[in-house]
């Protein structure tokens, strides 16, 4: 797509971008506009090159692991040689020694408060609105319109009082276990000004029609409220239980989103400035009627003390830059190139955050000061370093304090995990996260074995050796080096929004993990995950936490050494990455969206983004490297899936379908990621996915 474009110190940038920097972002910041351009300039002089050359290595460390590998197939591995060759050719790296991250100036949200976080496509307003107002979830909604209830379910025709009921008996079920009463149960009370708490501490302040209470550090508001419609049925005269839900969220920029042009990314930036600044709205018609959607504003109540105080009504935001890898035409260098993306983002997002800092938002945002940025798939410590001294950098062309720009560390590449101990390192002075991803992980664990041997079934993965020591090394050596009460140890998505009820019976686990937030994929699920964090004390779960597994069982390949698969073994696994691979590739290629709910192969809806993608090619790629599959075979199954998810999405008049569309751009985009999976850089699908994108918006 050809856009007006202006040249500023030496840099070609696409005008609406330029203008949108320079009016919205730079002029509310007192900043001079041509002084920033010429700054970025230099600073992409400096960073563009370590960029580059931080890639070349990834393809040269491949290079080498990919011999290693050709020159003993069919032997077993030994770990000793094994890490002694990664450790030669800087795979691995010597562990840093004691110390502690020194982190200042961090939110509660991240440091000192347990509790869920969302992850939410920062190209779509209605969602991000939807998720920085998920801090705050109605129980009573959560409940009644999921499988988390215990009941039957609700009888179509408006409000089931029967499937109501057995919302407020498990509503009271939760008061009596975080906010138990001296001789009754909350069913017992007869309004507002009964019962006693057996811990009168937790009563933190009220308004005309709420109590306040705390536990486990989260905040639970129980509405009374006899006039209403529930309320008018409850003994009590409760209408509803607030729970503080989803304490943080990523505005996401990543994997997320398809944003492939200047186009796109003025999109994220201008949503991401209108959380920031506080304006951001967003209209949409439901039941007939056009709604707008706003920021909620902060909660304010009378402490028993008869002094006002406020709680905030938001979900605290981090956003989230792309990696490393790629450019984005939306700027060109000097010598033509395209400039680094995550370079843009970092300067970008950052600038937009300092409007906060600064006190320019009608909310705010951070109250310490702080700008949060997660960042993605980096390799190791060498390119956490170079994150660490690219922050500096933005921080001095914005005249930021040093280290305001704090960073989140996605654990989800193999060198990564490897050397956890060294990232961290590298970044302790601004680290607030740490968080394990199995999908993007698990790509990465394919392709940098690629040449040993067939991988396991996707399935078998889940319980091998190496998962369950990267999960585990991840929560033990983010408490080695202080992160509890000074950080986030994270945990990965809970996929399915639509099965809350096992959400409930096994993400509790996460917890029990030691981490202190874990990823929710809607505010009703983070609703029902904070509940999580009422019944357990991450903190006091953390304290018991600390060994870490070694390195043989993390650096374990899950080669299916031995294992002769059945016909309709082959065709089964085939069938399930094919669909999945086709059912998001379509969306992303021709809807341009780059998360959603879309139907699995047994047509269970899932929340997927590119890392699905990453897991499902390669994991195709390496059963054709190895011989276990033919092109035919993948060929036959790519036919039969574009069919299966045609079918998925005819209730969809805006849907293209793949087949007879076997020449567009969707199904060759999904041909590509999967043969010419082998040589994509460390396995990633963005390359392939951008350059059919942007195909497929050029007509």
């Amino acid at each position: 797509m050809m856009t007006q474009q202006v040249t500023r110190a030496g840099l070609t940038i696409d005008k609406a971008l330029a203008e949108f920097i320079e009016t919205q972002v730079l002029q509310p910041l007192g900043r001079d506009a041509s002084g920033f351009w010429d700054g970025f300039s230099a600073l992409l002089a400096q960073f563009a090159p370590r960029n580059a050359a931080l890639l070349e290595k990834r393809e040269s460390l491949q290079a080498q692991i990919d011999d290693w590998h050709r020159a003993r197939r069919g032997k077993s591995l030994d770990q000793q040689e094994y890490q002694a060759f990664l450790s030669q050719i800087g795979y691995l790296v010597p562990e840093p020694g004691d110390f502690s991250i020194t982190t200042q100036n961090v939110d509660p949200e991240i440091a000192t408060m347990a509790g869920p976080q969302l992850v939410v496509p920062i190209l779509n307003a209605r969602f991000l609105l939807n998720a920085a107002n998920a801090r705050w979830g109605s129980l009573y909604d959560a409940f009644y319109g999921t499988d988390a209830l215990d009941a039957p379910p609700a009888r179509p025709g408006g409000y089931d009082k029967d499937r109501g009921d057995a919302v407020i008996a498990r509503g009271r079920e939760f008061l009596d276990q975080a906010l138990p009463l001296v001789g009754q149960s909350w069913a017992d009370l007869a309004g507002k000004d009964d019962g006693t708490l057996q811990n009168e501490s937790q009563y933190v302040g009220e308004t005309e029609k709420g109590l306040l209470f705390v536990n486990n550090g989260l905040h639970i508001e129980v509405v009374f409220d006899p006039g209403s419609p529930i309320g008018q049925t409850d003994k009590a005269g409760i209408a509803d239980i607030n729970v503080e839900a989803a304490l943080t969220t990523i505005a996401d920029c990543e994997d997320s989103v398809a944003a492939v042009d200047a186009e796109d990314k003025l999109q994220a930036y201008t949503n991401w400035l209108g959380v920031i600044r506080g304006d951001l709205e967003e209209s949409f018609e439901k039941g007939g009627k056009v709604l707008t959607r706003a920021l909620k504003a902060d909660k304010a109540y009378t402490a028993p003390d008869g002094s006002e105080f406020s709680v905030p009504g938001r979900s605290l935001l981090f956003v989230r830059n792309v990696g490393h890898l790629m450019t984005n035409p939306a700027i060109t260098l000097a010598d033509g190139g395209e400039v680094p993306e995550g370079i843009m983002d970092a300067v970008f997002t950052s600038a937009i955050g300092a409007i906060d800092v600064e006190g320019h938002g009608k909310y705010g945002n951070s109250r310490h000061g702080s700008i949060y940025i997660v960042k993605p798939k980096m390799h190791g410590p060498e390119e956490c370093a170079f994150t660490n001294d690219l922050f500096d950098a933005v921080e001095d062309l914005l005249g930021l304090k040093r280290h305001t720009i704090k960073v989140g560390v996605m654990d989800e590449e193999r060198r990564t995990s490897a050397n956890l101990g060294a990232c961290i390192h590298a970044v302790k002075d601004r680290i607030v996260f740490i968080n394990t991803g199995f999908l993007d992980r698990t790509g990465d664990e394919i392709h940098t074995s690629m040449q040993a041997g067939p991988m396991q079934r996707k399935g078998a993965m889940k319980g091998s050796d190496w998962l369950q020591a990267y999960e585990a090394r991840n929560v033990g050596i983010g408490l080695r080096h202080g992160l509890s009460g000074k950080a986030q140890i994270g945990k990965g998505m809970w996929a399915a929004p639509d099965l809350m009820g096992q959400m409930m019976v096994e993400k509790i686990g996460h917890l029990r993990a030691g981490a202190n937030t874990a990823w929710v994929p809607s505010p009703t699920a983070a609703a029902l995950h904070a509940l999580h964090y009422h019944r357990e004390n991450v903190f006091d779960i953390q304290q018991g936490l600390g060994d870490v597994p070694g390195l043989d069982r993390l650096l374990t390949i899950p080669l299916a050494d031995g294992v002769n698969w059945s016909d309709e073994e082959l065709r089964e696994e085939l069938d399930n990455n094919c669909q999945g691979l086709l059912g998001y590739v379509v969306r992303w290629i021709d809807a341009g969206v780059g998360c959603s709910k879309v139907p699995d192969i047994n047509d269970v809806g899932l929340m997927e983004d590119r890392a699905t993608l990453r897991i499902s090619s390669q994991h195709i790629a390496n059963w054709l490297l190895h011989g276990v599959v033919s092109e035919e075979q993948v060929m036959d199954s790519l036919a039969r899936m574009a069919a299966k998810v045609d079918d998925q999405n005819a209730g969809d008049p805006t849907y293209v379908p793949l087949t007879g569309n076997e020449g567009g751009a969707a199904f060759n985009a999904a041909k590509d990621l999967i043969f010419k999976g082998v040589e994509q850089p460390s396995g990633y699908t963005e390359p392939l996915l951008h350059a059919w994108r942007q195909r497929k918006k050029a007509g």
